[in-house]
């Protein structure tokens, strides 16, 4: 088992045993949806209620070690909680809130990523929605790559009816169109 396989592993038994609700998102699942790319690091969100950030910081900080100093603070101001697995590989845990990651999370994969467990992975769609968000040019190359492998398979309403929802919260129709252009030079298809 390679030390991704066994990074995820050790997530997974934290968020079973403390019954957090969790999905593998970014470079690992593009893996499994996509074109595989080498990735750095594990990204996972897990969803956690208005009012417990702190507490859910403080376990996984008690089990994770922390990458930087005052990890507990940065983590409570940016959301995201900066970790190394017990062989030194990355973990980026993003703090979700309910909405749109509880929906995500209703739509998680079970998938074995070659290690002891069935894991949870955020579905192709949410993926797509957390690039098309992001709008790095590597998530616009990953889009492209997710279109190409599910196609027709995709939920594309879905898809459309979140990227609308953050184009207005952002104000950029510019969200959608990362979906869009590349659904339609692919696939041939018109809203």
């Amino acid at each position: 088992m390679n030390q991704y396989a066994k990074a995820i592993d050790e997530l997974h038994e934290f968020f079973d045993r403390e019954g957090i609700s969790y999905a593998i998102i970014g470079g690992i699942a593009l893996q499994y949806w996509g074109e595989p790319r080498f990735t750095r690091d594990i990204d996972v969100t897990v969803l956690v209620d208005l009012g417990k950030d702190e507490i859910i910081l403080q376990k996984i900080l008690s089990v994770f070690t922390p990458r930087i100093s005052d990890a507990l603070k940065f983590a409570l101001q940016n959301r995201v909680c900066l970790v190394r697995s017990r062989d030194g590989i990355e973990i980026d845990i993003s703090l979700g809130i309910p909405g749109y990651e509880e929906k995500m999370m209703g739509r998680t994969v079970e998938c074995n990523l070659g290690g002891s467990y069935n894991v949870k992975i955020c579905s192709a769609e949410d993926l797509i929605i957390h690039k098309a968000v992001a709008g790095r040019p590597q998530d616009l190359a990953d889009i492209e790559s997710i279109i190409m492998r599910q196609g027709e398979k995709l939920d594309e309403a879905y898809i459309r009816f979140w990227l609308d929802e953050f184009s207005l919260l952002l104000e950029t129709k510019e969200v959608l169109e990362r979906f869009e252009n590349p659904w339609r030079r692919l696939l041939g298809e018109d809203e």
